[in-house]
């Protein structure tokens, strides 16, 4: 089988004991940076040397097919530089390649920046969004970031120090001003950080540089005021695009606030005296 396994994000303690075993036992290990996952095993004192096989973004689709082969004989231990694999890291195109030969997939769960950010930002945990990383350049990030500017659910982000303020700065664009955020930094290391405020100030206090492995966390939109009739009529438009009319009725219902009951009958209703 596969075994996706995750490591710690920063402090060394929350290396699961399932993970400390697996590692002992383990005979071939796929990793996102071998030179990582020995400093790893080190750390661990784990005792056990297998045999480490690179696998990152660069090579994992030439790969996948296999180290798929070869899990279906041994048991292949997959490791991202911290977290877990596949999540904004490598390990999807062995999944799927793994999944389509029907080779058994499992993890062992274990830290993650993404559910860490979210749960110490302050902002709503009950929906969300992971983003990933934007685009570097100006103009797709303002494309991508101008699509979520409605999205609402809260929204988690990775970001590199260095482009951290201009990150922000194209958020508040897009978000207003006032939109809530939190930058998380350094989690569950010892320079731990955590800043919330709105967006404009936060791109300000960025301004002056920040270091480290850091996480943002935005507040989704809240629910536009929007009449019944425009409600009814973006429905439709969803509808004529090829999406189900109890599914569009509930994009709509969480975009505007409105009732979805109400726009599904109403939407419903206006496609039976239509001509």
């Amino acid at each position: 089988m596969i075994i996706l396994a995750a490591t710690p994000i920063g402090n060394l303690g929350d290396a699961s004991p399932r993970l400390v075993a697996a590692l002992e036992a383990a005979s071939v290990v796929a990793a996102e940076d071998t030179r990582t996952a020995q400093r790893l095993l080190r750390a661990l004192d784990v005792q056990n040397r297998p045999r480490l096989l690179a696998l990152h973004d660069h090579n994992e689709k030439q790969r996948a097919a296999e180290l798929v082969a070869q899990a279906a004989e041994t048991d292949l231990l997959v490791l991202s530089d911290a977290g877990m694999p596949t999540v904004s890291d490598p390990g999807y195109a062995l999944v799927a390649e793994a999944v389509a030969q029907g080779v058994t997939v499992t993890a062992i769960p274990g830290p993650s920046a993404v559910v860490t950010a979210l749960a110490v930002a302050g902002l709503p945990t009950d929906r969300f969004t992971f983003e990933g990383f934007l685009p570097r350049k100006a103009g797709e990030r303002r494309t991508a970031l101008t699509a979520l500017a409605s999205e609402p659910r809260t929204m988690v982000f990775f970001e590199g120090p260095s482009r951290l303020a201009e990150t922000l700065r194209a958020m508040a664009d897009a978000f207003g001003a006032d939109r809530p955020a939190a930058v998380c930094r350094e989690l569950t290391k010892l320079h731990e950080e955590v800043v919330r405020g709105p967006l404009a100030e936060l791109a300000e206090w960025a301004a002056d540089g920040a270091r480290g492995e850091i996480v943002v966390v935005v507040g989704g939109a809240e629910p536009r005021e929007v009449s019944e009739e425009d409600a009814v009529a973006q429905v439709q438009q969803l509808v004529a695009g090829g999406i189900r009319l109890k599914d569009a009725a509930g994009e709509v219902s969480k975009a505007t606030g409105r009732s979805s009951r109400e726009l599904y009958q109403a939407a419903l209703a206006a496609k039976t005296v239509s001509p």
